[in-house]
C-alpha cells in the first residue's frame, strides 16, 4: 500500500505544479493571442480605399498576418479583437485620404476610432459609422470631411466622445439626433455650420453626462427663444461658444450653468454694454475669455473678488474704460492676464505685485503713461522671476530701460514697441537666455548694440529694433548664437556701412528688413543663393548696387522691396505665385519688363502692388496683364517705355492706382480700360497720347 500511496502523492504534487504554472503563465501575460482573420481582412479592405502618400500604413500587409502588431491597431489581450484604430495625424506631410470603406463594420468590437488630422478631400462622413454600436470614442476632427453630418451618429448609444471640429465643409440642419447619445460627455463641433439649426440648445440640454461643449465658429447668430434652463447640465466643466454672433441673449443661460464650470469662452460674440453681473455666479472658473466684444463699462470691483481662482483671463479688444483697479491684486491664481486693446488708463497699481503666479501679461494699447522702470519695480521679484511674456506695446511708456531686466530670467517674449522709451539698451539683455522674441521698435532708443547684447540669446527667433537711433556694432566675422526667423533693423546704422556678413549664417530667415540702414555695398552671391526660404525681403532706401540674380528659386517670396538703391541691369525673374508686392522703383534697372511679367503665362498671379517707376526701363509694355486680376497698384512712371497701351491692361478690374507718366507712350487710350471701374488715381501725363479724352472716362471711373 505504501508504494501506491507515494505514487498518488507524487502525481498530485505534479498536477498542482502544472496547474500553478498554467495560472502563472496567464497572470504574467506570456500567452499571446493574435488578431482574428476576418478583422485582418477587413482592415486590408479598409486600407485599399485609402490614399497613403507617406506610407504610414506600410506595416499593414498580407505577409504580417497579425494585425495586432500593425501601426495604429490596438487589440484585446485575450480575445484578439481589434478595439482601437489610432490613425490620427499630427503631421502636415503624412495625411491619409481617399474613402472610408464599410469593411469597418466587420470589426464588431471597435470602440475607439481616430481619423483626425487627415485629408479626405470633402467626402461626406459615412452614414454606416452609425451602425458601429460599440463605439465610445469617435474623432474625425480636421480631416477634410464635408456635407451634412449624418443623423445616424445618433444611433451610437455608447458614444462618450464626439469630435468633428475644423471640418469647415460640414453642416447640420438639426441636432435632434444628439438627444439619443445619453452617455456623451464630450462634444466638439467647432467650425460646423449650424446656421439653420434651431434646436441646438434643446439637444444639448438633453445630455445629462455632458462635461465638454464646444460650438465655436458655428455661425450661431441667435439664442433660441424657448425658455430653456441649464439645470440639466450639472456636469459641465467646459463651454466654448466663441466666434459666433449670439449677442446678449445667451447670457441668462450661461448664468445658470453649473458651479463646476471651469472653462468659459464667449469671445467674438458681439456682446455689448457692461460686463453682466450674472457671470459672478460662476465662481469656480479658472479660464474666462470675453475678448473681441463690445463691453464698454469699467471693470467692476466684484469681477476681481468673485473670480479669485482664475488662472486665465482675457478681456482683449473691448471698449472697457477707466483706471486699472487695485482690486486686480485679488487674482492671486492668475497666470495669463490680457487687458490689451481697451480704453483703460492710468498707472499700474502696486497690487500687481501680489500676482506671483503671473506668467504672461498683455497690456498693449492701453494708456498707462508711466515710467517703464516704475512698472518693473511694481512687478515684484516673484513676478519677474517667473514671467514669460511681457507685452506693453503702445502704452505711452517713457523713461530708460535699466538693468532691472536682468531679473526676467524666464522671459520668452518682450514687446515694448511704439512707446517713448529712451536711452541705451542694457547689456543685461544678452543674459536673458530664454528669450525668443524681442520687439523694441518705434521708441527713442539710442547707442550701440554690441555682441554682448546677444551673448546668451541662443533661442532668439524674432528681433525688431527698427525706427530707433541704434547702431549695430559687431565685428565682420561675428557668428551669432541664434538662428532667426524674423529680423527688422530698419533705420538702424550698421557700422562700416557694409552688408552684415553675419546674416549669411542665418539659415532660417523668413522675414528680413534692413532698409534705411546706410548700406553702401553689394549683396554677396551667397546671400541670394541661400534666400529661397524668404517670405519678405526689404533692402529699400540704402545705396546698395549691383545686379539682381534670378530669383525664381525663391518660391515662398510674398513681398520684395529693393527700392531707392543703385541696382542696375535687367529686372530679375521671379516665379512665386504667392507674391503680392514688388517695389523695385528708384533704381537703374534697364531693358524690358517682359521677364518679370510674362513668366509662366498660363498661371494666374496674386500680385497686388507693382512699383517699377523711376528706372530706365524701355521697350513696349507687354500684353500679358490678363494673369494679374488681383493687381491694385501699378506704377511704371518715369521710364523710357514706348508704343501703345496693351489691350490686356483693360482686364485689370481690381486696379485702383495707375501711374504711367513721363514715358514716350503714344496712341489712344484703349476702350478696354472701361473695365477698370475701381480706379481712384490715373496719371498718364508727359506722354504722346493722341485724340480726345474719351467720354466714358467720366462714366466708368
Amino acid at each position: 500500500m505504501k508504494p501506491t500511496t507515494n505514487i498518488t502523492f507524487s502525481s498530485l504534487f505534479l498536477a498542482l505544479l502544472i496547474i500553478a504554472s498554467i495560472n502563472m503563465s496567464f497572470c504574467s501575460g506570456s500567452t499571446y493571442v493574435s488578431c482574428l482573420e476576418s478583422e485582418r481582412e477587413a482592415l486590408l479592405k479598409f486600407k485599399q480605399d485609402l490614399k497613403d502618400p507617406s506610407n504610414r500604413l506600410v506595416s499593414w500587409n498580407i505577409s504580417d498576418g497579425d494585425c495586432c502588431k500593425w501601426a495604429g491597431v490596438i487589440c484585446h489581450n485575450t480575445t484578439g479583437h481589434v478595439l482601437q484604430l489610432l490613425l490620427g495625424n499630427p503631421y502636415e506631410m503624412s495625411k491619409l485620404g481617399g474613402k472610408i470603406n464599410s469593411s469597418l463594420l466587420e470589426i464588431k468590437h471597435l470602440n475607439y476610432l481616430d481619423l483626425s488630422g487627415n485629408n479626405f478631400e470633402g467626402i461626406e462622413i459615412p452614414k454606416f459609422l452609425g451602425s458601429m454600436g460599440k463605439l465610445r470614442y469617435l474623432n474625425l476632427s480636421r480631416a477634410g470631411f464635408a456635407g451634412m453630418i449624418p443623423h445616424q451618429i445618433g444611433n451610437l448609444s455608447n458614444l462618450q466622445y464626439l469630435d468633428l471640429n475644423w471640418n469647415f465643409g460640414n453642416y447640420a440642419e438639426t441636432l435632434s439626433w444628439l438627444s439619443s447619445l445619453s452617455s456623451l460627455n464630450h462634444i466638439d463641433l467647432t467650425g460646423v455650420n449650424l446656421d439653420k439649426v434651431s434646436d441646438w440648445l434643446l439637444a444639448i440640454n438633453s445630455l445629462p453626462s455632458l462635461k465638454v461643449l464646444k460650438l465655436a465658429i458655428c455661425q450661431l447668430h441667435y439664442f433660441p427663444s424657448l425658455s430653456v434652463s441649464s439645470d440639466n447640465l450639472s456636469s459641465l466643466t467646459t463651454v466654448d461658444l466663441s466666434r459666433n454672433q449670439l449677442g446678449t441673449s445667451v447670457m441668462p443661460w450661461v448664468f445658470g450653468l453649473s458651479d463646476h464650470l471651469v472653462f468659459l469662452d464667449l469671445s467674438l460674440n458681439n456682446f455689448q454694454g457692461p460686463i453682466p453681473r450674472g457671470l459672478g455666479n460662476l465662481t469656480s472658473l479658472r479660464y474666462l475669455d470675453l475678448s473681441a466684444n463690445y463691453f464698454n463699462s469699467t471693470i467692476p470691483e466684484w469681477f476681481f473678488s468673485r473670480f479669485r481662482g482664475l488662472e486665465f483671463l482675457s478681456l482683449w479688444s473691448n471698449l472697457l474704460q477707466g483706471p486699472f483697479s487695485s482690486s486686480v491684486g485679488n487674482l492671486t491664481s492668475i497666470q495669463t492676464l490680457d487687458l490689451s486693446f481697451n480704453n483703460l488708463e492710468g498707472e499700474i497699481p502696486t497690487s500687481f505685485g501680489r500676482l506671483c503666479k503671473l506668467r504672461s501679461v498683455f497690456l498693449s494699447h492701453t494708456n498707462m503713461n508711466q515710467e517703464i522702470s516704475e512698472i518693473l519695480n511694481i512687478f515684484s521679484t516673484c513676478i519677474l522671476d517667473g514671467l514669460e511674456v511681457l507685452d506693453m506695446t503702445e502704452c505711452q511708456l517713457f523713461g530708460h530701460l535699466t538693468d532691472q531686466i536682468r531679473r526676467l530670467k524666464n522671459l520668452k517674449a518682450f514687446f515694448l514697441s511704439n512707446n517713448f522709451i529712451s536711452g541705451p539698451v542694457p547689456l543685461s539683455l544678452g543674459q536673458l537666455s530664454s528669450l525668443e522674441s524681442v520687439n523694441l521698435s518705434n521708441n527713442t532708443l539710442f547707442g550701440s548694440l554690441f555682441e554682448i547684447h546677444f551673448a546668451k540669446l541662443s533661442k532668439l527667433k524674432y528681433f525688431d529694433v527698427s525706427q530707433n537711433s541704434l547702431t549695430l556694432n559687431v565685428s565682420p566675422d561675428w557668428i551669432p548664437p541664434f538662428q532667426l526667423k524674423e529680423l527688422n533693423l530698419e533705420s538702424c546704422n550698421l557700422v562700416g556701412n557694409r552688408f552684415p556678413s553675419w546674416l549669411l549664417s542665418q539659415k532660417s530667415l523668413l522675414d528680413l528688413d534692413i532698409s534705411n540702414s546706410r548700406i553702401q555695398d553689394t549683396i554677396p552671391d551667397e546671400f541670394w543663393e541661400s534666400s529661397s526660404q524668404l517670405y519678405s525681403l526689404n533692402f529699400s532706401n540704402n545705396r546698395i548696387e549691383g545686379e539682381i540674380p534670378n530669383l525664381s528659386k525663391a518660391t515662398h517670396l510674398q513681398y520684395l522691396d529693393l527700392s531707392s538703391n543703385n541696382f542696375y541691369g535687367p529686372l530679375p525673374p521671379v516665379s512665386s505665385n504667392e507674391l503680392y508686392g514688388i517695389d523695385l522703383s528708384n533704381n537703374y534697372f534697364s531693358g524690358s519688363i517682359f521677364q518679370i511679367l510674362c513668366h509662366r503665362l498660363k498661371e494666374s498671379k496674386e500680385l497686388e502692388i507693382l512699383y517699377l517707376g523711376e528706372n530706365i526701363l524701355s521697350g513696349e509694355i507687354p500684353d500679358c496683364w490678363m494673369n494679374f486680376q488681383s493687381l491694385k497698384v501699378l506704377n511704371l512712371g518715369n521710364n523710357n517705355f514706348t508704343g501703345n497701351l496693351p489691350l490686356s491692361m483693360g482686364t485689370l478690374s481690381s486696379l485702383q492706382s495707375l501711374h504711367l507718366q513721363k514715358n514716350t507712350l503714344f496712341g489712344k487710350i484703349p476702350e478696354s480700360f472701361k473695365n477698370c471701374t475701381q480706379l481712384l488715381a490715373l496719371n498718364i501725363a508727359d506722354n504722346q497720347f493722341s485724340g480726345n479724352v474719351p467720354a466714358w472716362i467720366g462714366e466708368s471711373f
